[in-house]
């Protein structure tokens, strides 16, 4: 009789895993790198290893149904004459027309407009459809500069410089030729049906003295109405928010690498950048440092989901934040509706993110007419209200819940952290002790 070993259970490696086997096969055979839209899809520390600390005896919580819990947010009152005055420190990031298809664009400043709060224009120029529908609108500025003419810079309600984002800080942007349709292509001044790659950095400027003399030059152009936002990528955010105050900034926004991006190479989204939660306390750190914590506005943006994260980033000391995949979610983006026609793509609803093929079975992130023709820009922009309703209201919840009046009462002492790593980038106390890694002397 022969004996044999009981057989092992066969293991897969942690280090390579089903994905990353795919991806050196993919690579093997094609020799090119793999290009998605989004942002970060691997685990990082984020806002769900906050927790609040909410009132018992030692703190007097606010009655929900009858005592005011103020969400209104004023951005850009520096140096503007007329800045933005909002009703919810909710607003809606830059996604471009190209990017994104017009009825698209047409719903979230509709849905934007509902809210009380602005939208943002993105690479590529203002369309007539979002401007006529968006109350409070804010014009990107870009180093590719399409779409960019003096007419719109006027029409804006503000400008957003952007230096970079956080899914590809220090890289540039990128447009595939399927999605470059006649009209894309009019208003970037491109040919139609060619690849768009935009620079990584503006040609106006090497450095931050140049970035004074260009935000000067932005505000005798709208003649100081204008509030001027710098946005950057979630690097350095601590440098990168002190100069962009010296260059004279009204506005900071600070994308973390959970923040979307319209298409770019995988590699940079999952491996450039710093967590969203990691971003804040720097960017905070700069502007108390300066004097100017609340002078110039913090805006916050990458992940954010849900009224919880509002909350915990306006706690940690921002006064409004951003959101981009999640307003494309609430559009319609990624519905299981469309199930059998995302299985066609060779994917699923919820993974979805090969924006740039222009093939988006819901019609967001296409400019396929037949496919546009499946967004309702009436319905799904009142279906982006109905979404900032709910996220403006579990804020609120949540700050009452506190002994807050206002949501911009809320601070790093209402918070404590789940694990060490959220404690030390939050600057918040491990939860059940005093402990701030990095801080107590140790």
């Amino acid at each position: 009789m022969t004996y044999r070993n009981p057989p092992t259970t066969p293991r897969k490696s942690a280090t390579f895993d089903d994905y990353t086997l795919s991806e050196i096969r993919r690579a093997a055979a094609t020799g090119i790198y793999d290009i998605r839209g989004a942002g970060a899809k691997r685990k990082l520390p984020h806002f769900d290893d906050l927790l609040f600390l909410g009132a018992s005896i030692s703190r007097y919580p606010l009655e929900g149904y009858r005592e005011r819990c103020d969400t209104s947010v004023v951005l850009g009152s520096r140096h503007a004459k007329k800045p933005i005055e909002l009703k919810i420190p909710i607003t809606i990031a830059g996604m471009s027309f190209g990017s994104l298809s017009g009825p698209a664009k047409e719903a979230l400043g509709r849905g934007a407009t509902l809210s009380g709060t602005s939208t943002t224009t993105g690479d590529g120029g203002m369309t007539e459809e979002e401007r006529g529908h968006s109350k409070q609108l804010v014009y990107q500025y870009l180093p590719s500069r399409y779409g960019m003419n003096l007419r719109d810079l006027r029409r804006a309600d503000a400008i957003e410089v952007v230096v970079g984002q956080g899914a590809k800080p220090g890289g540039g942007g990128m447009l595939l030729g399927q999605k470059i349709s006649d009209r894309v292509a009019e208003m970037r001044t491109l040919p139609k049906g060619i690849d768009q790659r935009s620079a990584s950095r503006h040609p106006d400027w090497t450095g931050p003295d140049d970035l004074e003399i260009k935000i000067l030059e932005l505000r005798e152009i709208t003649d100081w109405e204008k509030p001027i936002y710098v946005k950057v990528g979630g690097a350095r955010p601590y440098y990168d928010t002190a100069l962009a105050v010296k260059a004279g900034a009204d506005v900071v926004v600070v994308d973390g690498m959970q923040g979307g991006t319209a298409a770019t190479q995988e590699v940079f989204i999952e491996n450039v950048g710093q967590p969203t939660l990691a971003c804040i306390r720097p960017a905070v750190q700069a502007l108390q440092d300066l004097g100017m914590h609340r002078k110039v506005q913090l805006i916050i943006s990458g992940g954010i989901r849900n009224g919880a994260d509002v909350a915990k980033a306006l706690a940690l000391g921002v006064d409004a934040v951003s959101i981009g995949t999640a307003a494309l979610v609430a559009l319609g983006d990624n519905d299981p509706r469309w199930e059998a026609e995302y299985n066609d793509l060779g994917t699923t609803a919820g993974a979805y993110d090969d924006w740039h093929e222009g093939r988006d079975p819901a019609g967001i992130t296409t400019q396929d007419p037949e496919l546009m023709k499946r967004v309702d820009p009436v319905a799904a922009g009142r279906r982006l209200a109905n979404y900032l309703k709910v996220m403006t209201l579990e804020a609120q919840t949540i700050a009452r819940a506190c002994g807050k009046n206002s949501l911009h009462n809320l601070e790093p002492e209402d918070l404590v952290a789940l694990t060490i790593e959220a404690a030390a980038m939050a600057g918040v106390p491990l939860a059940g002790t005093n402990w701030i890694p990095g801080k107590n002397g140790f």
